[in-house]
């Protein structure tokens, strides 16, 4: 990831409702949600929904598939690994302070 697209990732994540909507995928994993269940659990109207998930998909955090005739966002685990990667590359002066690097999300 390079530092426009961090700017970008940020950006997108430095808005409650967006943080929210992206922390409840994450939560949710690999399944993903359609955007009704997003808006009933965050309580948000499907006309802001759309808009924050359009933030997050053009900053590249979440996918989105259809099934049928629903949408399924899920959180772009690798974007984030890759943006936590970043943040993280010169922790400790460079030095291996957390140990051999691994993927943040070893769930998904």
């Amino acid at each position: 990831m390079n530092e426009a697209e961090v700017v970008n990732a940020l950006g997108a994540l430095a808005q409650g409702t967006r943080l929210r909507l992206f922390r409840l995928l994450v939560v949710t994993g690999p399944n993903g949600l359609t955007p009704g269940q997003m808006a009933e659990t965050l309580e948000v109207s499907s006309t802001a929904l759309s808009f924050h998930l359009k933030e997050l998909s053009h900053a590249g955090l979440v996918t989105a598939q259809r099934d049928g005739r629903h949408i399924i966002y899920r959180a772009d685990f690798s974007a984030m690994d890759r943006l936590l990667t970043f943040l993280t590359a010169e922790c400790c002066r460079g030095q291996p302070c957390l140990g051999e690097a691994t993927p943040i999300c070893t769930a998904c």
